[in-house]
């Protein structure tokens, strides 16, 4: 199976892009080839709401990393979104990204299946981003893996200081 893990934290090597590597290790361990996207070092433009997409074959009229992102989508079979909680919500880079995704509404999506990882300084703040998960793959169609959420993520590289981390491994080994 062909999975894209899409890192939405702007921070480089935080805690989400931990999370993002440990699943893909466990993917990869499992015979899966594994893309990351890490949005700390891409940039993406929020969508204009210009229709361009839905009137030339699905080509966005912006041109910045959300082109590279978009072609590695379309040969994904799994999608997995990593995001640390700001808000109540994930972030505006991952939110701004899968805005862009719309550039696909008019043909849809190759993948089938979805993944959803968390992670937060305090427990009890993952409704908003669980809910609009959710609903997302809901409407498309897409089957849900798994959702891991951790908390407890006060400082950069606190991920690698928890037992939780062995769930993101056992969650990406378990992929079929």
């Amino acid at each position: 199976m062909n999975i894209v893990v899409i890192s939405g934290s702007p921070r480089r090597g935080g805690n989400t892009e931990i999370m993002a590597e440990t699943f893909a290790k466990g993917a990869r361990e499992s015979g899966h080839e594994v893309t990351i996207k890490k949005l700390s070092s891409l940039k993406v433009s929020p969508c204009t709401a210009c229709q361009y997409c839905f009137t030339s074959g699905c080509v966005c009229s912006q041109k910045d990393d959300m082109t590279e992102i978009l072609e590695a989508v379309d040969q994904a079979d799994m999608l997995v979104f990593a995001s640390p909680i700001y808000w109540f919500d994930i972030t505006g880079q991952l939110k701004c990204t899968i805005d862009r995704m719309y550039a696909r509404g008019k043909v849809g999506f190759h993948h089938k299946y979805v993944g959803l990882l968390l992670n937060s300084g305090v427990s009890g703040v993952y409704d908003a981003a669980i809910a609009q998960y959710k609903a997302t793959n809901s409407y498309l169609m897409w089957e849900d893996k798994g959702i891991v959420t951790i908390s407890g993520m006060e400082k950069k590289g606190s991920m690698n200081c928890t037992e939780k981390i062995q769930e993101i491994f056992e969650f990406g080994k378990s992929i079929h």
